[in-house]
Parts: structure tokens; sequence; C-alpha cells
């Protein structure tokens, strides 16, 4: 016969992430990650770089885990920081794997500590979504992911709430962040010429409409399995 698990246990996830990110607040951390803090550091941080390729690497997947999982703004630049120091291939790669490794991480405190609880006391429009959810999680996923209008910390937690699987949730995190993130390494990789200029980038390249209408058409790709299955199921 299985034991539940005492109540302090089971929020232990959620209680370690808010003091981290209270920690983080406290120290100055967050202030760090914007685009002043990269101009006066980037001459140091390229030489830095160029002496010490693998540990700056490293260094990097795990800064960038520790800012997704701890929900810390600042991913944006980020990401840009990654291909401003590695190019916008591996750069972009790296902050792929730092982001997906810290969703992964918050998506297992989340459903770890709250998961259990919602689900027991959620009522029946709440279960439906999650039975919905379960069944085309990777196209959902994949959705939330692709269009950039749903703030990424709220779809790291979303899933944890509704069951999804975790191998689902790290694949579809994974393919989902893919086009975005690359967009946003390749402005990083010329932030030198910007920072040049005493310019910022503009960010909003992600909303124009020759990288918003490929994102938007991956999405409805994305949702051919579900309206697939519905037409099946309505067709008589």
């Amino acid at each position: 016969m299985s034991r539940t698990r005492p109540l302090w246990l089971r929020f232990l996830p959620v209680v370690v992430i808010l003091a981290s990110v209270s920690l983080a607040y406290l120290s100055g951390l967050h202030a760090y990650l914007s685009f002043d803090a990269l101009a006066e550091n980037r001459a140091r941080l390229l030489a830095w770089t160029t002496t010490n390729a693998g540990l700056a690497l490293a260094a990097y997947v795990l800064a960038y885990i520790a800012i997704v999982a701890l929900s810390l703004p600042g991913g944006a630049v980020a990401t840009l920081t990654g291909g401003f120091l590695f190019g916008t291939w591996l750069g972009g790669l790296a902050a792929v794997v730092g982001a997906t490794v810290g969703a992964t991480l918050l998506f297992l405190a989340a459903r770890t500590a709250l998961g259990e609880t919602l689900r027991a006391k959620a009522g029946p429009g709440l279960r439906k979504l999650e039975e919905g959810f379960k069944r085309d999680a990777l196209s959902y996923l994949l959705v939330l992911r692709l269009i950039p209008a749903f703030p990424f910390f709220l779809v790291n937690l979303a899933p944890a709430f509704l069951g999804v699987s975790l191998r689902v949730y790290a694949i579809g995190t994974f393919l989902g962040i893919l086009p975005a993130t690359f967009v946003f390494a390749s402005v990083g990789a010329g932030l030198g010429a910007v920072f040049d200029r005493g310019e910022t980038p503009d960010l909003s390249i992600v909303l124009s409409p020759p990288v918003l209408l490929p994102l938007l058409a991956l999405a409805a790709l994305a949702m051919l399995p579900v309206l697939w299955r519905k037409f099946r199921k309505e067709t008589p």
C-alpha cells in the first residue's frame, strides 16, 4: 500500500525555487541580464570565450538553465548573448539545450509539488481539458512554444498541471523553441555592430511577417493531427 507524502515534502520544490528566485533578485543577478551590461562587458566576455571556449560554452548553458528554472527575466538577452559569443548555430543550439533543461526542471518541480493537489481538487471542466491535452499534448505544446504570444514561464508550468508526460514535454519544448531561438541567436551574432552604433537590438523582429508567418505556419502544421482526429470523429 502506497503512503501519501507529507505536505511539506510535496511543496518543498516550490519553496526551493521561490527561495532561489528571491536570492537571485536580492543579489542583483537579474541586473546583469541586460543589454547595457552586455555592451559594457562585451570585450572581456569575448576575450574569455576565445581563450576558454569549452568552459565558456558549458558556463553559458548552465547559466541559461538557471535563468529558465528560476523564471528570471532576461531570456531574450541570454539568447542574443549566445549568438554574440558563439555564433548563430552553436549559440542557438546552446540556448535551446539550456532552455529545455531549465524548463524541464521547473516542470518537474511544479508537477511534484502541485500537480497531484490540483488534479484532486479539479472540477469536471479541468479534468476534461486535462484529458484532451494528454491525448494531443505534443501538438498543443508545439503550438504554445512556436507562437511568441504566450509567456515562456507560463507555458513551462501549465503542462505540469495537465498531466503531460516528461518525455512529451521535453520533446515539445526542444522542437518548439528551435525556430525563434535561432532567429534571436542570429540577431545576437550581429550585436557587435549594433553596440558600435550605440543602439539596442530590435527584438520585435520575431513579430515581423518574414519570421512570424513561418512560425504560424508551423503551428498550424502541428495542429493537423488534432484537426484530423476531430474531422474523423464528426464524419459519419
